[in-house]
């Protein structure tokens, strides 16, 4: 019996010391990452350009983001000699976008800056695209929907089909407005109208300013609709039809930065913005048996993913199955 006792002992206390080499294990392995990714990752994407045109990126929905306004601050201030600006974007929050330009029309201060159209810089990337002298753009790509958008959910029908009532005390009518519990009041309704049709006045005030519109022209192209690189052009949403090289002979041509300049990436994301190390340390949690750990792992990861794309307040934002 005393036999048996002492090999549980001895099980149990083998055990303990294997959940200790693994957890030891796991954390040397999640602060090499770390450590691999503050050296390895600044040099490749956060590197100072130095006496080079810097390329940046415009991407997904846009929303307000402090640390890339840093980032553009910065590269204000570095040795680089232009700066070229990919997007593809169909827009995101409208104070978001205003942002974004903001930023960039203070880079461009400083710096001779070109935007080059990737696939689609709709809405507010539209907006951040206009923050450029000089707009370049593919004959495919998609342009414009100049307009706001304000939407909201309501549940009013189905909650009384399945027999629930929302009931609230507030200070005034307005007050959480519309809300998707009950019909929308004519009230509500006048005060949102109110807020878009007063951003849709800004968007085309900027438009007509940045590209140089008359009252007519701005009336064809500020209808909510998107156009192709070529039509654009055309419409002076676009000044000329091609890519990165087509950007650089303009540089060359127009500012004096010569063609033959190297290019460079410049990230406008944090460090570890991506998480990726997230997802290695959920996978080497996962490879040694701590499955719950690595579980919690990637649900966090997950939940910061989803944060992101969370969109609240005034929208200028394209999408086909939307009408901005």
């Amino acid at each position: 019996m005393s036999l048996d006792a002492d090999a549980i002992v001895d099980r149990r206390r083998m055990r303990r010391k294997i959940t200790f080499w693994r957890v030891t294990a796991v954390v040397v392995a999640v602060i090499a990452v770390a450590a691999l990714a503050a050296t390895v990752g600044p040099v490749r994407t956060m590197m100072e350009p130095g006496r080079s045109v810097a390329r940046i990126s415009i991407s997904g929905l846009i929303r307000n983001n402090q640390e890339r306004v840093e980032a553009l601050d910065r590269l204000s201030r570095s040795n680089s000699l232009a700066v070229i600006v990919h997007i593809d974007s169909p827009g995101g929050t409208t104070a978001g976008s205003e942002q974004l330009f903001d930023a960039l029309r203070r880079l461009q201060e400083k710096k001779p800056m070109v935007v080059v159209v990737d696939g689609l810089a709709a809405s507010g990337g539209y907006i951040a695209a206009m923050s450029a002298d000089h707009i370049v753009a593919l004959d495919t790509s998609l342009v414009g929907s100049i307009g706001v958008l304000f939407q909201y959910p309501n549940f009013t029908d189905v909650l009384k089909t399945i027999g629930i009532k929302v009931e609230e005390i507030k200070s005034s009518p307005l007050k959480a407005a519309p809300n998707g519990f009950e019909p929308t009041s004519p009230e509500a309704r006048a005060a949102i109208n109110a807020i878009v049709v007063d951003s849709y006045a800004w968007f085309k005030d900027l438009v007509q300013q940045r590209r140089k519109l008359d009252d007519v022209q701005l009336a064809t192209v500020a209808d909510g609709r998107v156009f192709t690189g070529r039509q654009g052009v055309g419409l002076k949403l676009v000044d000329e039809l091609g890519n990165e090289k087509t950007a650089l002979a303009w540089l060359e041509k127009e500012k004096n930065v010569p063609a033959n300049t190297p290019v460079r990436n410049y990230s406008l994301q944090p460090r570890f913005g991506d998480l990726s190390f997230l997802h290695v340390a959920a996978w080497t949690f996962d490879s040694i048996g701590l499955n719950v750990m690595a579980r919690r792992i990637e649900e966090w990861g997950a939940l910061q993913a989803a944060e992101r794309l969370n969109l609240d307040g005034l929208l200028a934002l394209w999408h086909p199955a939307s009408a901005n």
